[in-house]
């Protein structure tokens, strides 16, 4: 996988104080990353910028030695697949042709190839979605629309994922199987940048963790390392603690 690396990363919106200072991280072997932190810690921001889908007021974010923001459109879809955080409404399609999406990167002419359904009936498969291939998108739930949309990006098959909270509006099974295809995606050379608010699941799931506060990564390193409860408390200003069963499986709570 290319080395994906951010140097001195800085972002701030026109007028505004910088929403991300200094971020320095890198991520060249196949893993889950957590990508944690406070509201406005700047976490959507920052996978924006890794996305390329914004440039940075200083610093860089580079694959290999490419700026994210330089590459070719085409290009950086085939190396990076993006799922954002706002889930669209209106969208004109059936569920297995919002799936098909992901394979636009790969496109050599007017109609899609053997290859491409071929990676969209797999997509579909992992997601557990085969079922709904013909549900128009828009009747779909929420946390349909999600399982939807993490598919098209499976399909795009891109080395590195970004998912922006994409358990938000999940059941608890369906969160549960979406960590487990995570962890699938990583054993077949992946690498996969979740921003998520649970914390608990991100410390039982994830290789690393970058803990962000205020725009500045205040934790970068196991998840036993960087939720540490002490620096826990600091960052979200609440009471956290460790808990460990008979079995040996560590548990993170959080509360009086």
């Amino acid at each position: 996988m290319t080395p994906l690396a951010l140097e001195a990363l800085q972002f701030a919106y026109p007028g505004q104080p910088p929403v991300l200072h200094g971020i320095d991280a890198a991520a060249a072997a196949p893993a889950v990353i957590g990508i944690v932190g406070p509201n406005g810690a700047g976490k959507s921001t920052l996978l924006d910028l890794i996305a390329g889908q914004r440039s940075p007021t200083a610093g860089q974010c580079t694959l290999g030695s490419q700026p994210v923001h330089r590459m070719p459109r085409e290009l950086l879809c085939r190396q990076i697949a993006h799922v954002p955080q706002l889930v669209p409404a209106d969208v004109p399609l059936t569920v297995e042709q919002v799936v098909l999406t992901g394979r636009l990167p790969h496109g050599s002419g007017l109609f899609e190839s053997e290859a491409d359904y071929a990676a969209m009936e797999q997509a579909l498969l992992r997601t557990r979605l085969t079922a709904f291939r013909g549900r128009p998108f828009a009747a779909l739930s929420g946390g349909e629309k999600q399982r939807v949309l993490l598919a098209a990006a499976v399909c795009q098959a891109a080395p590195i994922l970004l998912l922006d909270e994409p358990s938000a509006h999940l059941d608890p099974e369906n969160e549960a199987a979406m960590w487990e295809l995570f962890g699938e995606l990583k054993q077949t050379g992946h690498l996969v940048l979740v921003v998520t608010h649970h914390l608990a699941l991100a410390a039982q799931h994830c290789d690393r963790i970058w803990l962000l506060n205020h725009g500045r990564l205040a934790a970068d390193g196991s998840p036993c390392e960087a939720l540490e409860p002490a620096r826990l408390e600091q960052v979200f200003r609440v009471p956290f603690h460790w808990h460990q069963n008979p079995e040996g499986r560590v548990f993170l709570t959080y509360g009086h």
